[in-house]
């Protein structure tokens, strides 16, 4: 009995070690076979001499010189970039022209990006750095102008009320320009951030609200907003629709967004449309109506240029180049006085997550001649 265990052992061991040396015969084997192959490998370079063969004008549409900063990544994946990504992110977006940074939210819900005292007192979580203060230094650094976004409780989203803003942001703004806007000259303005597309309930009196009180803590700093237009494509991003049937006119976005510029104009320097919710074949329509309303009330008519696709099932990659060309050159046909963009450092920078975005920022490139 022992020995037929002892005999059973040595032939099992013997057998595995016999498998064990095929896939290492077979390397060796496969050793001088695969030299040629290495060879041709060691041949394959990119030439970055080769330029596009462009079939279309050069230069014809707005540069984009502003971008906001999403560290919130609420609907798309964080980065997890250190300082030392930040500043060359900063470095790859000075390089295309940028001058403007836009924190776009200070904080939603309980995640925020600076060691509020009153947001932690809520119950928000501790933020392991402080990204206010090193989108500021780095701003500063870069010689950018910075833009602060307010916070976003997630009520309005909850409610459709935008009324329920106005309290913690009457906190936050106090406190965030004590601490950090009297101490960098970078703090160029804010970003009043809630997203509406329509006459949305208490928006006129929100926006109102904050905007003043932004600009008399700050002596008068320029604020903005970034709605979007509620277009075919303005679908729920949790989804899998990527249209709907029913879009606003033409006649009544204007309509509606006279009555809400109206209320407003007096406290908020800029409006930025989202572009991404209407067809490429609708936006001189619409880029002419929000250009006339701007200028009827004295505002700054932008474009917010997005450089991400809405046009896919997956939600969000980088854009089609064509596509992003196509938004620009309306809006300048459109005589818009800015372009920013959500968002550079997801869907346009060399080291973006997403490979394509930084096959996008060459393509962009190519088309401005930078």
């Amino acid at each position: 009995m022992q020995h037929n265990r002892r005999d059973f052992i040595r032939k099992a061991a013997l057998a595995g070690a016999s498998v064990a040396a095929i896939p290492a015969l077979s390397a060796c084997e496969g050793a001088g076979t695969s030299s040629s192959a290495n060879d041709n490998r060691s041949n394959i370079y990119k030439d970055n001499e080769l330029k596009s063969q462009l079939i279309i004008p050069k230069n014809n549409g707005i540069q984009i010189t502003g971008t906001f900063l999403d560290e919130i990544s609420h609907d798309i994946p964080h980065q997890n970039w250190g300082e030392a990504e930040w500043d060359l992110d900063f470095q790859y977006m000075k390089a295309i022209g940028i001058d403007t940074v836009i924190m776009i939210r200070s904080g939603y819900r309980k995640f925020i990006t600076y060691p509020s005292q009153y947001l932690l007192g809520k119950g928000c979580y501790m933020p392991s750095v402080d990204l206010l203060d090193m989108f500021l230094r780095l701003a500063e650094k870069y010689e950018m102008k910075f833009y602060f976004g307010l916070y976003d409780s997630g009520h309005y989203w909850d409610t459709g009320d935008m009324t329920y803003e106005i309290e913690d942001n009457k906190y936050v703004i106090d406190e965030v320009w004590k601490n950090y806007g009297e101490k960098y000259k970078s703090f160029g303005g804010w970003y009043l951030s809630g997203e509406i597309s329509r006459a949305t309930k208490g928006a006129i009196g929100a926006f109102h609200a904050m905007g003043k009180q932004c600009k008399e803590v700050s002596g008068g700093l320029p604020t903005f907003i970034s709605p979007w237009i509620d277009g075919k494509k303005a679908v729920a991003a949790a989804g899998t629709a990527l249209t709907k049937e029913e879009a606003v006119s033409v006649q009544q976005h204007e309509k509606e967004w006279d009555e809400i510029f109206a209320g407003i104009h007096e406290v908020v320097d800029a409006c930025a449309f989202q572009d991404g919710h209407i067809d490429y074949d609708e936006l001189d329509a619409f880029f002419t109506v929000n250009k006339k309303l701007a200028d009827k009330y004295g505002m700054q008519c932008w474009t917010n240029a997005e450089s991400f696709d809405r046009d896919m099932p997956i939600k969000f990659l980088p854009i089609k180049f064509d596509k992003l060309r196509m938004k620009l050159e309306a809006a300048k046909r459109c005589g818009y006085d800015k372009a920013i963009t959500f968002e550079f450092s997801h869907f346009m920078s060399p080291q973006s997550a997403y490979l394509q975005a930084g096959h996008l920022y060459n393509r962009y490139k190519e088309y401005f001649d930078i």
